[in-house]
């Protein structure tokens, strides 16, 4: 199979367009066009279906598409490890969960590399869903993940544990504690499906006898900082890791609000998959951000 092609038809997919596709790739649209339909034909299958509306992938084109994230993502790991070859350098390839992605690691990292100088650690910041699946497909060698997953294809090591909390505006808010059902009716901000934050929020509340689906949900929102503006702003009430509000508590932006009869404990894994053995310089990441020596912010 021609990965030019196929690179090709996947930008294409990306887009939803040849002609944005087009101007990515720096080509003509008949260009694009001729390698999509070549490899079409190589396959002996119709990946698309176009019309003025963009392009819409067919059931044959879904499958190609699947096993197009891996494959490229595969071509830019082996390239990307030529090159440091070339340069006598070493890249890790790290995928995190947003909270400590953002909030723990940077720090981690610094401590890292002052260690261990010829490693360059590339961190690709996500919600623990997507770490799981780049796990799996191979995309990515090591992840760290909030909250336990049921998907059996991954290993998992505890890394950590921190405490989620309700949180909100002083000015919108005083009570320090409130019920259940207080809690239920509050306009309530919270992370995207798929994050590990809002999992452990639907576990603890699912024990407490309580339902999500029940809550006021006004928004939901992927990146903590753009929830935290909005609390600020006085638009509601969110649960976030004590992580990613340590500065705002610290200096009273924002204020804790206890919900009686719950508490939500998240817990923080390195993951990677069972069928690949950890070595060298991943090995050591692995075993560097697993001791005391790692050093989160």
């Amino acid at each position: 199979m021609n990965l030019e092609y196929l690179k090709t038809f996947y930008i294409t997919v990306r887009c939803n367009s040849i002609s944005k596709a087009a101007k990515l790739l720096h080509m003509s649209q008949p260009g694009v066009s001729i390698q999509v339909q070549a490899l079409e034909k190589e396959l002996d299958v119709n990946l698309l279906s176009r019309s003025n509306k963009g392009v819409k992938l067919t059931e044959e084109g879904q499958v190609v598409y699947d096993y197009a994230v891996s494959l490229l993502a595969i071509q830019d790991n082996i390239e990307r490890q030529l090159g440091c070859i070339k340069n006598k350098q070493t890249e890790v390839v790290v995928s995190s969960c947003t909270t400590v992605g953002s909030y723990a690691l940077p720090c981690s990292l610094y401590t890292f590399r002052e260690k261990y100088p010829n490693v360059n650690i590339l961190l690709d910041i996500t919600n623990s869903s997507s770490v799981i699946k780049k796990v799996i497909d191979g995309s990515t060698r090591i992840g760290i993940i909030e909250g336990k997953p049921e998907s059996k294809g991954i290993m998992l090591t505890k890394v950590t544990s921190d405490n989620l909390k309700l949180v909100v505006s002083p000015k919108r808010f005083k009570k320090p504690e409130i019920s259940i059902d207080e809690f239920l009716q509050v306009p309530l901000i919270t992370r995207e499906t798929g994050s590990g934050t809002k999992a452990v929020i639907v576990e603890a509340l699912e024990k407490a006898e309580a339902n999500i689906g029940n809550a006021n949900i006004v928004m939901e929102i992927s990146s903590p900082e753009a929830i935290k503006s909005a609390l600020i702003a006085g638009k509601g009430f969110s649960i976030l890791s004590k992580l990613a509000i340590k500065k705002e508590l610290a200096t009273g932006t924002l204020k804790e609000v206890e919900i009686s009869g719950i508490d939500f404990k998240a817990d923080y894994f390195l993951v990677h998959s069972p069928d690949y053995n950890l070595k060298g310089p991943e090995k050591d990441f692995a075993e560097f951000v697993k001791s005391k020596k790692r050093g989160f912010c």
